[in-house]
C-alpha cells in the first residue's frame, strides 16, 4: 500500500492550516506545533510578487491530498471517476473520498486520525456486514454496517477512543456511530454541508480540465 511516510506535522505547516494527520496531539493545543509556537519551524516565507493560478490550484490539490492520505495516481483516479459521474464533479471527488472507510472510521471518532484508522483496517480489526475488510480505500455503501473484532473491545488505544469520542460527540449526520456496542452505520450519502473541511473543490476541477 502506498502511503506517506514522512513526518506529518511539516505537511501542516506547508498548508498553513492544521489537518489533524497526529491524532490527539493535533487536538491537544500544548502539543499541536501549529498551535504552541507563534512562527512554527518550517512555515515556508511568503512569496513576493503575484503566484500563479496554477500554483493556487496545485496547493489546493495537495491540500485534499494529504487530509484525505492519498497519492497523485490514486487521487487521480478519484477524480476521473467524479469527472465520468453525472453531477458536480468537484462535490463528487469529495464524496468518494469521505466514503473512503478509513475516513469513516475516523468521522466517526472511532480513530483520532485517519493514519490511525489506516492501521485499524490493514490489521484486520475493522468488519464490514459481517466481513472484515483489510482495504483502507473500501468504498462504503448507504447502509453498511461497521463493527471491529471481539479482542479489539480490549485495547487501550481502542477503548482511550471511544471516551475521547463519547466527550466529543460531533460525529457527521451521514453516519451513525454506537459507542456503547462498538458499531456504526453508513445512513446517508455525504453532502458537501457534511464536508466541513476548509476546501475549494473546484480550483481543483479546473486544475485537472487544463
Amino acid at each position: 500500500m502506498a502511503r506517506y511516510r514522512g513526518p506529518v506535522c511539516k505537511l501542516c505547516r506547508r498548508e498553513g492550516l492544521k489537518l489533524f494527520l497526529k491524532g490527539t496531539r493535533c487536538i491537544d493545543k500544548n502539543k499541536c506545533s501549529i498551535e504552541k509556537r507563534k512562527n512554527p519551524p518550517g512555515l515556508p516565507p511568503k512569496r513576493k510578487g503575484k503566484i500563479s493560478d496554477f500554483s493556487i490550484q496545485l496547493r489546493e490539490k495537495q491540500k485534499v491530498k494529504r487530509i484525505y492520505g492519498v497519492l497523485e495516481k490514486q487521487f487521480r483516479e478519484y477524480y476521473e471517476k467524479a469527472n465520468r459521474t453525472e453531477g458536480i464533479t468537484g462535490e463528487l471527488l469529495l464524496q468518494l473520498l469521505e466514503q473512503r472507510l478509513d475516513n469513516v472510521i475516523y468521522r466517526m471518532k472511532f480513530a483520532t486520525s485517519r493514519i490511525q484508522a489506516r492501521s485499524f483496517i490493514s490489521h484486520g480489526h475493522v468488519i464490514v456486514n459481517g466481513i472484515r475488510v483489510t482495504i483502507p480505500s473500501y468504498q462504503v455503501s448507504v447502509g453498511d454496517k461497521i463493527s471491529f473484532r471481539e479482542n479489539f473491545f480490549k485495547s487501550t488505544t481502542f477503548t482511550d477512543n471511544i471516551k475521547l469520542a463519547q466527550s466529543l460527540n460531533s460525529s457527521p449526520a451521514w453516519l451513525s456511530p454506537d459507542y456503547a456496542n462498538y458499531t456504526g452505520e453508513v445512513t446517508s450519502i455525504p453532502s458537501r454541508e457534511n464536508i466541513d473541511l476548509p476546501i475549494k473543490e473546484h480550483i481543483i476541477v479546473e486544475l485537472y480540465s487544463k
